[in-house]
């Protein structure tokens, strides 16, 4: 079973995306973290199989933690998750970053799973 890392400052969302990893059957969660710095301690602590993490948290956002994962580990799969209206600069930086894809709150539990099962 593949082991997703969640990070988001928002315990709602984390809570939400936790039951849909949780209850696919195919992923569990390893975890949250409420930043990037955050985020990147848990990766190494963790060694998650994916992390799906927001774009805009308090402290290290997002892209910041991108760039400081995939600069440790080029292979690191992380998904990112943004509430963002017109979200077209900062999805097309996160996939030159390295992110393998970015979904869009709110989320459909399918859709995340099928991008999830896809990496």
């Amino acid at each position: 079973m593949q082991k997703v890392l969640i990070v988001d400052d928002s315990i709602s969302v984390a809570r939400q995306l936790e039951k849909i990893i949780n209850e696919s059957g195919d992923f569990t969660s390893a975890g949250h973290a409420r930043n990037g710095a955050e985020a990147i301690k848990m990766n190494h602590l963790e060694n998650p199989d994916i992390i799906l993490m927001d774009m805009n948290m308090p402290g290290m956002d997002g892209l910041t933690a991108l760039r400081s994962l995939m600069a440790l580990d080029k292979e690191v799969k992380v998904v990112m998750v943004t509430s963002l209206g017109g979200v077209g600069d900062k999805f097309t930086e996160a996939i030159k970053m390295g992110a393998r894809n970015v979904i869009s709150k709110p989320f459909d539990a399918e859709n995340i799973l099928r991008i999830i099962r896809a990496l």
